[in-house]
């Protein structure tokens, strides 16, 4: 008889799985060999940092980008040509364009971060834009020097560099007269003080008028911190009207009423002995003259006549910790 043994169900296919798993693992190893082969013990160690550049390479980038810079203000200067073709003018005041500036001043001060102080990233802003200024229209500075020579000259040159001619005045009243007399020049008066009322000389129809008070951006230990007011003629598009400035005469004028003022607007007043009173250059934000007339009125005083002398834009305050607010 023919010996059969008995083979039990499910035994061949549990022999079956375990070959294929041999030889899986197999073909594993291999892999894990042949992917690890010249691979040393020194591969999984922390790799050295990489050497820094050289005082020679980080001079070369620096000389690149001052090129660059370079090139940059020749482009700028080759738009500015093709404006003033387009334009088709050098007349009296075209390029001043005070909002255009203070938007730019703001968004400076947003965008900038660094080592480079905000002072120089100003003052270098400032005299660009002047000097093109310049270029698309000459025009001279006249400074009030009577309240100081050396802070108003500081001043000037901060915000218009060289290239720009200064003139000095020993009055705000001779300043202005220069203005009015000029085919596109502006003043520097001062902001806080005066001994006459020069804006007297603004309130005509086709005088020069307040355009800016500098410095814009204010903030601790600005290098050119001295207040003052910018007087020229501009197109009225080009005006920036967030703070007015107001020329007012008034009767009865007397330190109670100052002070009563003092917390509603910012005020130079002169006396004027002829009437008892004195003449006021009044600034008000937010176009608030009425309440400012008003007050006068409640503290005693009697306005003899008003007229708006100019505007200008809201300064912007920079506090020590470098985010601006206006």
């Amino acid at each position: 008889m023919v010996n059969r043994r008995r083979v039990r169900v499910g035994s061949v296919p549990k022999f079956r799985h375990f070959l294929c798993f041999q030889r899986r693992s197999y073909l594993i190893n291999a892999l894990v060999r042949r992917s690890l082969s010249g691979i040393s013990l020194g591969s999984f160690m922390s790799k050295p940092p990489p050497a820094p550049p050289s005082l020679a390479e980080l001079r070369k980038e620096i000389d690149a980008i001052d090129e660059q810079v370079h090139r940059l203000l020749m482009a700028r200067g080759d738009i500015i040509d093709r404006l003033i073709q387009v334009k088709q003018t050098q007349e009296v005041g075209s390029a001043f364009r005070p909002a255009r500036e203070a938007s730019m001043m703001r968004q400076l001060v947003e965008r900038h971060r660094g080592i480079l102080p905000l002072d120089t990233i100003e003052s270098i802003w400032r005299v660009i834009i002047s000097t093109f200024t310049y270029v698309q229209a000459p025009f001279s500075v006249h400074a009030d020097v009577s309240v100081g020579e050396s802070a108003m000259r500081d001043s000037a040159r901060f915000h218009f560099g060289f290239v720009v001619p200064y003139v000095a005045h020993f009055s705000g009243t001779a300043a202005v007269e220069a203005v009015a007399k000029s085919k596109g020049d502006l003043a520097l008066v001062s902001a806080v003080s005066s001994r006459t009322p020069w804006w007297n000389e603004l309130e005509a129809d086709g005088a020069p008028k307040i355009i800016a008070r500098l410095p814009f951006l204010e903030r601790a230990d600005h290098p050119a911190a001295l207040p003052v007011f910018v007087i020229s003629r501009v197109a009225d598009d080009a005006m920036v009207t967030e703070v007015q400035m107001w020329s007012v005469r008034v009767s009865g004028w007397n330190a109670d009423i100052a002070r009563a003022l003092a917390p509603l607007a910012e005020i130079v007043a002169v006396p004027d002995t002829a009437f008892d009173g004195a003449a006021l250059l009044v600034s008000v934000a937010g176009g608030g003259f009425e309440k400012i007339k008003l007050a006068l009125l409640k503290a005693g005083a009697s306005v003899r006549s008003s007229a708006l002398v100019g505007s200008h834009a809201t300064r912007y305050t920079v506090p020590p910790s470098g985010a601006a607010r206006s």
